[in-house]
């Protein structure tokens, strides 16, 4: 593991076919969302959050497979932040938005931890041949089906050290605003994860109804990288919360 904690283990499951679209944005307009006790981890000195769209599979809570909330998609929209532990930095992820199609997901989510999880119906498609990988997903809001669809090669590539992709990749925590003096701190683990080389990619989004009127122009602009992991077993470890007030 990259990445070993000494707290009980919250969740573990398999995270596969991340599709990532990577955008870089204005500094300000991640202030709502960056958590009391952290600041923003800039690449290159540019602020930039993720669409990511992923699979959850084999999910277990506490060891304990609940019924019908194993194998489910999620979409999330994240940026990037870390946290000054002594002498070390934690870097980690924050969530302007979480959809899940699990009412019980975002429900229990959003009363325990403050979370930003919605609910709304969701599907993917994932399609293999000799060459390429397909996979598509999509959020239903307001009647309307959104999508994320990246076809890439086959052969997944190692991640370059100092890349933009290994800043993507390598954030290893998860951090909330819990209230006005708390924030929520929690460890993931995973192997370092490998990527398929992107032909193609489309986004088609409602970002205005899905995500607010003010990300129309950052989520509409060419993005800065796109990218799809293979992904992995990964172990989420029991938050603790974090004075700060």
């Amino acid at each position: 593991m990259v990445q070993k904690q000494v707290k009980p283990v919250f969740l573990k499951a398999r995270w596969q076919y991340l599709a990532m679209v990577n955008y870089t944005v204005p500094p300000i307009l991640l202030v709502p969302y960056v958590p009391k006790g952290t600041e923003l981890d800039l690449w290159d000195g540019q602020a930039m959050v993720s669409l990511v769209g992923f699979l959850f599979n084999d999910t277990r809570v506490f060891g304990i497979r609940w019924p019908f909330h194993t194998h489910f998609e999620e979409v999330n929209l994240r940026l990037y932040i870390k946290r000054k532990d002594g002498n070390i930095w934690k870097r980690g992820v924050a969530f302007v938005s979480e959809i899940v199609p699990k009412h019980a997901i975002a429900l229990i989510a959003n009363q325990l931890y403050n979370e930003h999880y919605r609910y709304m119906p969701m599907r993917h498609t994932l399609v293999k041949s000799a060459e390429n990988l397909l996979i598509e997903y999509g959020w239903k809001h307001h009647g309307y089906w959104n999508s994320l669809q990246m076809t890439a090669g086959k052969e997944p590539l190692h991640v370059e050290e100092g890349s933009a992709e290994w800043f993507i990749f390598e954030h290893y925590w998860g951090y909330n605003q819990l209230n006005p003096t708390q924030t929520v701190e929690y460890g993931v683990e995973h192997p370092r994860w490998m990527i398929y080389p992107i032909k193609d990619y489309k986004l088609d989004c409602d970002i205005a109804a899905v995500y607010g009127s003010e990300w129309v122009d950052a989520l509409s602009a060419p993005p800065h990288s796109v990218m799809l992991a293979y992904g992995s077993e990964v172990i989420v470890r029991k938050p603790v919360v974090l004075e700060v007030g």
